[in-house]
């Protein structure tokens, strides 16, 4: 049997926005039936999945509601020997980075995580990584496997509108799992959900050092507008991950994004393309950020804010 499978992701009771672009992505360019598989004490979870094109879900009932990797592991393994599928999908998502490379492994397929592109030949699959920051595109393919699994990164393919009710197909899985999901713990919040603001000031390492961003902080409440960071200055300690925008952070839709020292690695602009207008200032002209950009500048963001201050006073 030939055909296409995707790993959908799940938590706290709700199939993912990451999983449901997946399957969308699936159905646009895989090949043969499209299968989802959903691994859960919680088989209802399946009547979630409404995607054009799916053709069935697979729900693999196991003894808790958010299983841990070596159970998703071991019921996957089992589903892909039963379905002997040529192509298998999932989010590269937190949850799905522990046990698909294992997975992959267990079953002799080809690999790849963090796929920003993907292209079949007939028998021929090959998929798009990005390295160095977003600066170099590379493609690989995996010669001798007549399966792959790839990782799909979020916010590259939109998600479909909903279909019809899916057919659902339970197994049962008989799982002692050596690692078990205990809960999840949401990080400390400060209260800024920079997710619904219209205007967003980002700033990013070229800010310098840590001081220098309540300038920008300062900046932003005077605009009236919300202060955001890329990833490098919340790995460093300076301010809170509620601020970040990324794949790793929150992805934002504002009407307005001027990001201010952000060299656009795509990790970052996987969180934030999807804005209306983007205003980019970096002094490297080269910055993947003004790939993205409607505007651009290659002043310093210190001068930028120079001028800046002197016309909010």
């Amino acid at each position: 049997m030939s055909g296409t499978l995707v790993i959908v992701d799940h938590r706290d009771g709700r199939i993912t926005d990451h999983s449901h672009e997946v399957l969308a992505a699936a159905v646009t360019h895989g090949s043969g039936d499209i299968d989802a598989i959903i691994v859960s004490s919680d088989t209802s979870l399946a009547s979630q999945i409404t995607t054009p094109g799916v053709a069935r879900v697979i729900a693999v009932k196991v003894s808790e509601t958010e299983p841990g990797s070596c159970t998703i592991r071991g019921a996957v393994h089992r589903v892909i020997e039963l379905r002997n599928p040529s192509l298998v999908f999932a989010p590269f998502s937190p949850n799905l980075m522990a046990s698909a490379p294992a997975i992959a492994a267990a079953n002799g397929l080809g690999f790849a995580s963090d796929v920003i592109a993907f292209a079949s030949d007939g028998d021929t699959i090959s998929a798009t990584r990005s390295y160095y920051g977003g600066k170099v595109e590379a493609d690989l393919e995996f010669p001798g496997r007549a399966c792959t699994l790839l990782m799909l990164r979020g916010g590259v393919w939109a998600a479909a509108g909903d279909g019809a009710p899916v057919q659902v197909e339970e197994i049962a899985f008989d799982d002692d799992p050596d690692v078990r999901h205990i809960e999840y713990r949401e990080a400390e919040s400060t209260g800024v959900d920079i997710t619904t603001a219209d205007v967003l000031l980002s700033v990013g390492r070229g800010v310098g050092d840590q001081d220098a961003i309540e300038r920008f902080e300062s900046i932003a409440e005077r605009l009236g507008v919300t202060l955001s960071v890329s990833r490098p200055l919340v790995d460093a300690g300076w301010i809170s991950s509620d601020r970040q925008v990324g794949q790793s952070g929150k992805t934002v839709a504002p009407k307005l994004y001027i990001a201010l020292g952000i060299s656009g690695a795509v990790q970052h602009l996987a969180g934030m393309k999807g804005s209306q207008q983007i205003i980019a200032v970096n002094t490297d002209g080269n910055a993947p950020i003004f790939s993205v950009a409607d505007l651009g500048s290659t002043c310093d963001m210190h001068d930028l804010a120079d001028e800046l201050e002197k016309l909010i006073g």
